[in-house]
């Protein structure tokens, strides 16, 4: 559990990216919360010890499936344009902030350059023959967070995958369909706009993935709610 002050901070950063595609400033987060800057500060530590934001050098970077700079996936939804953290944040977006249950999301193939663009709801996947590949195994992707959503992409076909792999000398991770993606993007934030807000804990991790399909060494759960 967090502080009482961590999680009006939270909410209002999770409000906030919602409602308008940035991340609260400081002040902004003062002025919402009735906070100090110092307690703040503070909060915004302890959300990022705890997994619940990602800052780098003192500034956030992620808080999912929000992103403040692009990891090569843009969200458009009727009024608010945002950064989707990956391809699984991207399509989580229209099943978290209620006014935007259809966007549009735009990538490019990592191998090849082609653009893609999505029409993705909360109602059904997208239709399209694109897969995505996770590079990092669901128990490390806390080890280097940003790295890990940094290399969950869409490629053109299973084809592309073998080619961005070999041209970058990495090894294959989980291939999965854009059904599954959606599937996994689903209800993965459910109640991240609410407060309070509880994490899942690493065993219910494990039991979603495998209720949407995504099982093997790959989905083991990680030591800690991700």
């Amino acid at each position: 559990m967090i502080s009482a002050p961590a999680e009006l901070v939270r909410a209002s950063v999770y409000r906030g990216f919602a409602e308008t595609g940035r991340c609260p400033t400081a002040a902004d987060l003062a002025a919402s919360t009735g906070l100090s800057a110092l307690a703040v500060e503070s909060a915004l530590v302890e959300l990022d010890d705890s997994h619940h934001i990602v800052r780098r050098d003192g500034e956030l970077v992620l808080a999912h499936p929000f992103a403040t700079r692009s990891f090569g996936f843009s969200v458009m939804g009727p009024d608010v344009l945002w950064w989707g953290g990956c391809a699984w944040d991207s399509f989580a977006i229209p099943h978290l902030v209620p006014t935007s249950p259809e966007v549009l999301v735009a990538t490019t193939c990592p191998a090849c350059a082609t653009p893609h663009a999505f029409t993705v709801t909360n109602r059904e996947p997208p239709a399209g023959a694109q897969v995505a590949h996770f590079l990092v195994p669901a128990v490390h992707i806390w080890d280097d967070v940003v790295h890990s959503c940094e290399n969950q992409l869409i490629f053109c076909s299973d084809e592309c995958v073998e080619t961005w792999l070999s041209s970058t000398g990495r090894q294959r991770g989980y291939v999965m369909s854009l059904e599954t993606l959606w599937a996994l993007a689903s209800r993965w934030y459910e109640g991240r706009l609410d407060s309070p807000y509880a994490r899942r804990e690493p065993a219910q991790a494990a039991e979603y993935f495998r209720s949407v399909g995504l099982t093997g060494p790959f989905w083991e759960a990680p030591p800690a709610p991700a």
